[in-house]
């Protein structure tokens, strides 16, 4: 059974460590479970609570609980509440994307590998702003990634807000390459949106301001993690990040084909 709650303040105590149970945790931290656009959902059986979901715009995360295990049924209840949503994509543990995939024909998986900073205790010196306009990050990111320059206000309404309340935080190196940390939870760090003006790429920005925000936040006592296609491990290797693991995720085929 799915049901959707407005709190999971008291199932946070039942929470897995890992990326889908923060990405989780940081969206209601962010909005609460009041909102249209952010919404929660419970997974449970006639015998116990099993899982989480959380709809955030038009992307899905699932979770299960420590020690839980989702039944043939509740993996066809899973299928039935994506078919109806249309989530863009859906992320939750791997074991159960092919299981999903057989039942969702409009979806394909995307593989993607995790890293983790291995700090090597070399703090460069690098002139970076820790506390930059969001909009000038806006304009950096904007010419890497297509639906976020479609989507200005949306972007800077949602980032400001986490911002406010320590969930996350964005770097600029000059005018021309940007990284943001995508949640702070439970002392782990998520950098994504990394990205560098056109007319300044292969020119080892990112790789140093990368490297900077590895060493910066792990002598902080944060772990610092990242996720990329896994034809770019040797890149990662080289700043300092190792792959840590292979997820899949659920995209719709239709809005990647497009």
């Amino acid at each position: 059974m799915i049901t959707q709650i407005t709190s999971i303040d008291p199932l946070i105590p039942k929470m897995r460590h890992d990326h889908y149970s923060r990405r989780i945790r940081s969206h209601f931290q962010a909005y609460g479970g009041e909102y249209d656009f952010c919404r929660f959902f419970l997974i449970k059986n006639d015998e116990k609570e099993l899982g989480l979901i959380a709809l955030f715009n038009s992307s899905m995360l699932a979770s299960t609980f420590e020690g839980c295990e989702l039944s043939a049924d509740e993996i066809a209840e899973i299928i039935m509440f994506i078919a109806m949503n249309k989530p863009l994509s859906c992320e939750l543990e791997k074991a159960y994307i092919p299981a999903l995939l057989e039942g969702l024909p409009e979806y394909k998986t995307d593989k993607r590998t995790q890293f983790r900073y291995k700090p090597r205790g070399d703090s460069p010196k690098l002139d970076v702003d820790d506390v930059p306009s969001l909009t000038d990050v806006y304009k950096i990111l904007a010419s890497s990634f297509p639906a976020i320059a479609n989507s200005y206000e949306l972007w800077l309404t949602d980032m400001s807000h986490r911002v406010r309340r320590g969930l996350a935080q964005s770097f600029l190196l000059g005018d021309y390459t940007t990284a943001t940390i995508q949640y702070i939870i439970d002392r782990v760090v998520l950098v994504g949106h990394v990205a560098t003006v056109p007319e300044e790429r292969g020119k080892l920005h990112a790789r140093k301001l990368l490297y900077w925000i590895g060493e910066r936040l792990s002598k902080d006592g944060f772990e610092v993690i990242l996720f990329a296609r896994p034809h770019r491990v040797s890149y990662y290797n080289e700043i300092g990040f190792e792959p840590v693991g292979v997820d899949l995720v659920l995209e719709r085929k239709n809005d990647i084909d497009e």
